[in-house]
């Protein structure tokens, strides 16, 4: 068996041995990126090299391999790629205002160091410590709205109970409103999907860097029927919507500009077109003009919206000749 192969039959017994369940093919083609027969002989070799191997066929007839064992826990793979992950996730929701997550991933990563030899954790912060530098992404580029972490914090806190949230949005002299959160939409403006019971079932959309304070109520309630965020905000360009303009929307990318165009995905359902003449069409469906006049801005005149008419109105006068590149 190659090295390699050890490491992978070696995580393989892991994954085993975590998930309560168990271990099915198509989830081992998944973690390793392999076919379906390479999956195979991956649990051949398992059952082969381990004594402690259960095979269960489940309800649905598909076979998962469990390893029983609780001192696998002794096997102690190198951790430094999981303990750079943890420490961009800490950086990044530090950043974000997001202080409960960003504590609750320190302490998984000062977990994974607390297993380490005092030799190898030392080696093993020094490395990361020089990817995180050499990456440069620890921090994001760009302006974004600060938020605050008061304010942050009750509204996770509300999202996992789900309980009722009390907030001052807009100035310090508005009324207290009682809401009820769906889903926080975060970007360079981060916006929390709510219902206003006493204003109807519509979803609202408040911009958080406006929620002037914010309160969990011990109260919980029922999450609207059939809501789904991911289907939410794929109904906006950005993060804001306005159902209004909600509608289809057709670019077209100039012949010089098409091979960028194509690299870019404007949005998750979009379609794409190569014209005769080496433009572009692209087509999604979707609301938030204003978001969207930001963004063409960028193309400057290399790129026309089709339609809708409001949106082509909006960024007419706008388009450039002159950007010395894409974005």
């Amino acid at each position: 068996m190659s090295f390699a192969k050890a490491q992978d039959l070696i995580r393989l017994a892991r994954l085993a041995a975590m998930r309560r369940t168990g271990i099915g093919l198509d989830e081992i083609c998944e973690e390793f990126g392999v076919s379906h027969r390479t999956a195979q002989r991956m649990t051949d070799a398992l059952e082969t090299v381990l004594a402690n191997v259960e095979v269960v066929d489940g309800p649905d007839r598909r076979r998962r391999w469990r390893v029983i064992d609780p001192a696998l826990d002794r096997l102690q793979p190198r951790q430094e790629t999981a303990i750079e992950a943890l420490e961009i996730a800490s950086r990044t929701a530090r950043s974000d205002g997001r202080v409960r997550h960003a504590a609750a991933l320190d302490d998984l990563r000062d977990g994974l160091l607390a297993r380490l030899t005092p030799k190898d954790a030392m080696r093993t912060e020094a490395d990361v410590e020089a990817v995180l530098l050499a990456m440069g992404s620890v921090t994001r580029p760009g302006p974004r709205v600060n938020l605050a972490p008061a304010v942050l914090d009750a509204v996770i806190e509300g999202l996992r109970g789900p309980f009722l949230l009390r907030i001052r949005y807009g100035t310090e002299d508005a009324s207290e409103r009682v809401i009820e959160p769906h889903g926080l939409l975060l970007g360079h403006r981060s916006y929390l999907v709510a219902r206003q019971p006493e204003r109807g079932d519509a979803m609202r959309n408040f911009r958080m860097d406006r929620i002037l304070s914010a309160q969990t109520l011990d109260q919980s309630f029922s999450f609207a029927p059939g809501f789904s965020l991911q289907e939410y905000a794929a109904r906006s360009f950005g993060v804001y919507q306005d159902q209004r303009e909600y509608g289809e929307i057709i670019w077209r990318f100039a012949p010089h500009a098409a091979a960028r165009a194509a690299g870019f995905c404007f949005h998750p359902d979009q379609t794409t077109e190569l014209q005769t003449d080496g433009s572009l069409i692209v087509r999604f469906h979707a609301s938030g003009w204003l978001e969207m006049a930001w963004h063409l801005y960028q193309w400057g005149d290399a790129v026309e919206v089709i339609a809708p008419e409001g949106l082509r109105r909006m960024v007419e006068d706008h388009r450039r000749s002159d950007f010395a590149a894409f974005p």
